[in-house]
């Protein structure tokens, strides 16, 4: 762990002991509220891409950064004192969708880094209430629980295995990044949590260190 991650780490465990922490909001609503277009989305880099990829909010990271920390600008300026990467459809199971798997890791750490960046800037200014981030990992929209198919309860479209790697990659983006904490949010499957949670054991024994670890769930 570099020293400055393992500096505001302990700062964070200390700071959680005195007083509650205010977490960001959704960063999609923000998005939208820019009314971007498919060019807006797909910017030059992605003009001869052969999927649409408006609603890819994880792609803005990419081709719209400046939208992306403006937002995270804005959480902090409300009061935020953890920011989320924009990353909530970060894998590759959910980047299927539009053809970009093969951006997993990008997406993962340049957005950590984006997020850093905005965090530090804004303690840089107020030293006394210093601001972390939390490298946001998506419950896919895959579950590994239910079956997607009334006519056959047993069907899965997705296995444990699957899903722990798509995690483990994903999570891998992030702490090079330079996250502070992975946060397995939005979860509404508890396998697919349990999936999350083995993929973030499996890759602290491979770093040799450890993140604090937040989990969000979704009850229907």
């Amino acid at each position: 762990m570099t020293a400055d991650r393992a500096s505001r780490i302990a700062v964070l465990q200390q700071a959680v002991k005195e007083r509650i922490l205010i977490i960001d909001g959704a960063m999609g609503t923000m998005i939208q509220n820019h009314e971007l277009t498919e060019a807006d989305y797909r910017k030059d880099r992605f003009a001869d891409h052969n999927h649409d990829l408006k609603g890819n909010g994880d792609l803005l990271t990419l081709t719209q950064p400046d939208i992306i920390a403006g937002i995270h600008q804005q959480f902090l300026d409300a009061g935020a004192d953890i920011l989320i990467t924009n990353t909530f459809s970060a894998t590759t199971i959910a980047q299927a969708d539009y053809g970009l798997t093969h951006l997993v890791g990008e997406l993962n750490e340049n957005a950590a880094t984006l997020a850093r960046s905005v965090a530090d800037r804004q303690s840089e200014q107020t030293p006394d209430k210093p601001r972390w981030v939390a490298g946001g990992i998506g419950p896919t929209n895959r579950t590994a629980t239910i079956s997607p198919d009334v006519n056959d309860p047993a069907f899965r479209n997705i296995s444990f295995d699957e899903l722990r790697d798509a995690y483990l990659e994903a999570a891998r983006g992030l702490v090079k990044g330079g996250v502070d904490i992975l946060l397995v949010e939005t979860v509404f499957d508890t396998l697919n949590c349990k999936a999350a949670i083995f993929a973030l054991e499996l890759l602290f024994e491979e770093l040799g260190e450890r993140l604090p670890v937040m989990i969000s769930g979704t009850i229907t």
